[in-house]
């Protein structure tokens, strides 16, 4: 058995860590407080392109924002980066649109609860989709990264396993301790979609119940599209701020969009 240390990661890193190259970009992003409603419509079609790297909020079937990933679909963008992070449903809505070509994978096709996916396993078993390896850790901490304004942080899961042999990650030795890490490298998505409870007009945020890997993730990409089941007031997100999960500059569309998690869950709303 080769040491970690002879053992070099063969996975293909499909975005830029480069945490200056994000910074200039977010730099001359809009902090304006203006009104950002519009349709999942217009959303999409001003905000996803061809091409471009995609991640998707939520956790499997659970505050997915399907209604984005379904419009995604309809207007037939294709050759989409894809993060999936626990990506299950939502995975399988853009594998049916064959709507990327390249995909970080933490977990996706299955979906014990409903059976695999026949179709999405056909779509990465016919060689079409580029395949990165993370864990589910590993990948968060790659947004966390991002968000942290840092181009990778260390970490010592993964090591010696199959995950990091078909990462991107690299391996690293602690300077303090002489510790075998791994650095797990930034990632910016060009745009991400997050499904909330509530949002304002300008894209002040909140979410009831455990925020996955979204807190890191509206905070790694460079354009953030919100769907949330209702419009609300500024008031009532003043009146509790210390829930306020997404603050409005971050975001450059408000998509109000009753059940858009289902046929995913929305905790408190709908199962």
């Amino acid at each position: 058995m080769p040491k970690m240390e002879e053992i070099t990661s063969r996975g293909e890193l499909f975005t830029s860590p480069d945490v200056d190259e994000a910074r200039a970009f977010f730099a001359q992003k809009s902090r304006a407080m203006t009104d950002k409603r519009m349709t999942v419509t217009e959303a999409v079609r001003r905000f996803i392109h061809d091409g471009e790297y995609f991640a998707s909020g939520g956790f499997g079937g659970v505050r997915i924002s399907t209604a984005v990933l379904h419009e995604i679909v309809r207007q037939r963008i294709t050759k989409l980066g894809f993060s999936g992070h626990t990506a299950t449903h939502d995975f399988q809505i853009l594998a049916a649109g064959k709507c990327f070509d390249r995909c970080d994978i933490a977990y996706v096709v299955g979906l014990e609860r409903r059976g695999l996916s026949p179709n999405s396993r056909r779509y990465l078993e016919s060689g079409v989709v580029r395949m990165t390896e993370w864990s589910n850790a590993t990948l968060l901490w790659r947004y966390k990264a991002a968000a942290m304004g840092v181009p990778f942080l260390p970490a010592r899961s993964i090591q010696g396993t199959d995950t990091y042999l078909y990462s991107a990650a690299k391996k690293i030795e602690c300077p303090f301790t002489g510790l075998p890490l791994v650095a797990v490298p930034a990632l910016f998505p060009d745009v991400g979609v997050i499904h909330v409870h509530r949002a304002d007009m300008y894209g002040n945020a909140q979410v009831d119940g455990i925020g996955i890997a979204d807190y890191e993730l509206s905070r790694a990409c460079k354009r953030l599209i919100l769907t949330t089941e209702r419009i609300v007031d500024t008031d009532v997100i003043r009146a509790n701020p210390n829930q306020t999960f997404i603050p409005f500059w971050l975001v450059d569309a408000v998509c109000e969009v009753r059940h858009g998690s289902y046929p995913a869950n929305m905790p408190y709303e709908y199962y």
